[in-house]
């Protein structure tokens, strides 16, 4: 049997609960691969799995940086190889689960930067973002790395790609090119997680900003930012914390943060979708309507057998 499986899927299909019903079947830990998950003190904003829901199986990558940390893949990379490889190195399976791409193809592939030492450039790149702006900084990265600068728009990204050829002299294309003709890190077996009707997807996004709000979401993020936590840190610009505090600043209704987080998750996962409907190596769990909550663990269940054989 593979010792290795990633379960990738969009938000809200049910990847928590598969992730942990396939680690009790095969002997395994699960190894998140969310990059908001990690933050420490985001638990219902993040949807991280309960104590009841993890139901005693290890899980890793969960609360290992602080808010106000600036994460990174490179770093998600750095820690989750290891954990990776001393599970395998014990025997057991590896069930790698969640929602972030980058991240999962990243660590899969081997294809992560180590982190630069403090030589000035980062804050130099960010002084420039902060007088210039960010399309300056994009029409500066198109003249170095095109095809990066078509692919990204959030400043953190641009800013990590202008440092990754400032520091290197290689551009990050050219180094996930090489890094993908490269043997990979790991070959697992890969499962996706899907929908038939893809209203009812939306409809479970839905229900969950709602039941994040019952839990507590915007006391979460009150005690974040009393914390110290920055509105413009990394973790707060997440789906679900910086629509939340704007209402707790006053400058937007509850129903209208509401409804946008609802939107972006919405849309957020047909990104996802997007991204992983390019890998050919998944196998897709599709879920009917008229299933029953156990059917989709069987039809993983089957998938690996048959491949096993």
């Amino acid at each position: 049997m593979n010792p290795i499986i990633c379960l990738a899927g969009p938000t809200a299909s049910g990847k928590t609960a598969l992730a942990v019903q396939l680690a009790r079947e095969l002997d395994g830990e699960v190894v998140s691969c969310d990059s908001m998950q990690v933050y420490r003190r985001m638990d219902i904003g993040t949807a991280k799995p309960t104590g009841e829901e993890m139901q005693g199986i290890p899980h890793h990558m969960i609360d290992v940086a602080e808010p106000w940390e600036d994460y990174s893949v490179s770093r998600y990379c750095q820690a989750a190889a290891p954990i990776v490889e001393d599970i395998l190195a014990r025997g057991k399976t590896a069930v790698i689960a969640g929602g972030t791409g980058l991240y999962m193809d990243s660590l899969v592939r081997g294809n992560d930067f180590a982190p630069f030492p403090s030589t000035g450039v980062r804050e130099e790149l960010e002084a420039q973002a902060d007088a210039l702006g960010l399309d300056a900084m994009v029409a500066r990265l198109r003249e170095i790395d095109p095809e990066t600068a078509d692919r990204v728009r959030d400043r953190k990204r641009v800013l990590r790609a202008l440092e990754v050829y400032l520091e290197t002299g290689e551009t990050i294309t050219a180094h996930n090119r090489r890094t993908q003709e490269q043997p990979p890190r790991f070959t697992p077996l890969w499962l996706g997680l899907d929908y038939e009707n893809r209203d009812t997807l939306y409809d479970r996004i839905n229900r969950r900003v709602d039941l994040m709000l019952e839990k507590g979401l915007l006391e979460e993020i009150r005690e974040l930012l009393a914390g110290g936590v920055s509105p413009k840190a990394t973790s707060m610009q997440a789906i679900g914390y910086k629509e939340f505090v704007a209402v707790l600043e006053g400058r937007r209704s509850l129903a209208d943060a509401a409804e946008e987080v609802k939107q972006s998750s919405r849309r957020y996962a047909k990104r996802q979708l997007t991204w992983f409907r390019r890998n050919r190596n998944i196998h897709w769990l599709t879920r009917k309507d008229t299933w029953e909550d156990g059917e989709i663990f069987r039809l993983a269940r089957q998938i690996i057998q048959e491949i096993d054989k």
